[in-house]
């Protein structure tokens, strides 16, 4: 087993169970005798110790500045069964929180670090399960993590790993990156439905963004169809539609729906024209967000209620000053064309963002335009995407609801 030693007090993370462990923590790595190469390769398990040799845990080794993803703590190995037990747990709570049933079988089985499992996101769609590994220890746990899956979740068919995109893209990678780890493609993959709170939509894990679908906005969805009755609607970013539907099941008068790009504006139709077959009150555009709020603008056009929700606009730190002036300038193009007495459905997606940041960002567009703005709620991720007390930086989905005179 390769083991790692920490500096003097840098066990204090640890020993509160945050999983990470940062490289300059590091005071020695200590390799097996018969081990065949002079340093750890990326992904494999390692053993770490603080400075007097107390076993802290077991975790997966990478390249960077988080250097260990903590797996399990107090421990030199993984126990047996470690995998299923783990998802065996993440399926109770989630069972345990009324997510799975007829109506509803779509959910994230397993958040990362909010189900002690640094690296790995689990999304359900029905009978299939889809793995995205963003560290190389999980890409090498692939199979034995479908395994389990199949175990544990009733029902499960297929299990698909879509990785290409989340894989650290320098590490030495071998083996698929995309592909059925179990089970087989349906016949007709362009005919797969999932169910949400009733709803159908068709996913696309094959082609779509993430996993197909984006999960976390489940419960706001919800939100927007309890405000939708009677109202004029502007979905922004709409991807495949998900506020949208929920809208029209509201009672809205009319909804827009905006997106760039236009493989998500025909999902959009597809999936209008599947739950509200004879509806004449839903139109899809496909158009730049900015472009669109300055030309309806312009035109005078106007919502009761408008939906942003638009893609991380910082990924990383270094991009938090541009982001924010790009929340701000969205906000304030919506807040401007929005009816006295509409409501702004408005979120933040980027983890760099956090709360404050993104609230400083709405006030600021508020007080731009110079209209009287109150907030009505401030939401957040679901109950399947938890966040592990221990590890704050979990938290990433950040959304205001606000009354505009």
């Amino acid at each position: 087993m390769i083991t790692i030693y920490l500096k003097p007090k840098k066990e204090e993370s640890l020993l509160r169970q945050h999983p990470w462990v940062f490289s300059g923590a590091i005071a020695r790595v200590s390799l097996d005798k018969d081990y065949p190469h002079d340093a750890p390769e990326e992904g494999a398990l390692v053993c770490v110790r603080a400075h007097d040799k107390t076993i802290l845990g077991v975790g997966h080794w990478q390249v960077g500045s988080i250097a260990v993803r903590i797996l399990a703590f107090s421990v030199e190995q993984l126990p047996e069964n470690f995998w299923a037990e783990r998802i065996q747990a993440a399926y109770t709570m989630r069972q345990a929180m009324g997510l799975i049933s007829t109506d509803n079988n779509t959910y994230r089985l397993i958040h990362g670090e909010g189900d002690f499992l640094p690296g790995l996101i689990v999304d359900i769609y029905a009978n299939t399960a889809v793995i995205q590994a963003h560290s190389v220890g999980m890409h090498l746990h692939r199979q034995e993590i479908a395994q389990a899956i199949q175990k544990v979740v009733p029902g499960i068919e297929a299990v698909y790993y879509k990785s290409d995109d989340t894989l650290p893209h320098k590490a030495p990678i071998t083996g698929d990156k995309v592909g059925y780890l179990i089970g087989t493609p349906a016949e007709n993959q362009e005919e797969f439905w999932s169910v949400e709170n009733g709803l159908e939509f068709r996913i696309d894990w094959l082609r779509g963004q993430k996993t197909g679908f984006f999960i976390d906005q489940r419960e706001n969805r919800a939100l927007v169809e309890r405000y939708a009755a009677h109202k004029t609607v502007l979905n922004m970013f709409c991807y495949t539609g998900g506020f949208s539907l929920y809208a029209l099941r509201g009672g809205a008068q009319r909804v827009d729906s905006v997106d760039v790009s236009q493989k998500a504006i025909d999902l959009v139709n597809i999936n209008v024209a599947r739950n509200f077959p004879q509806c004449d009150c839903h139109t899809a555009v496909t158009q730049d967000a900015f472009d669109y709020l300055r030309e309806k603008h312009t035109s005078g056009l106007s919502y009761d209620l408008i939906i942003l929700d638009p893609p991380a606009f910082a990924k990383h730190r270094d991009a938090i000053r541009n982001a924010l002036r790009g929340y701000q300038r969205i906000n304030a193009k919506a807040i401007e064309m929005i009816k006295p007495g509409g409501i702004l459905f408005t979120f933040s997606c980027s983890q760099a963002i956090d709360k404050e940041m993104f609230r400083l960002a709405v006030f600021s567009a508020a007080a731009q335009v110079g209209r009287k703005v109150r907030i009505l709620h401030q939401l957040h991720q679901p109950q399947d995407h938890p966040i592990n007390i221990y590890h704050p930086e979990g938290e990433y989905l950040k959304g205001l609801v606000v009354y505009v005179e």
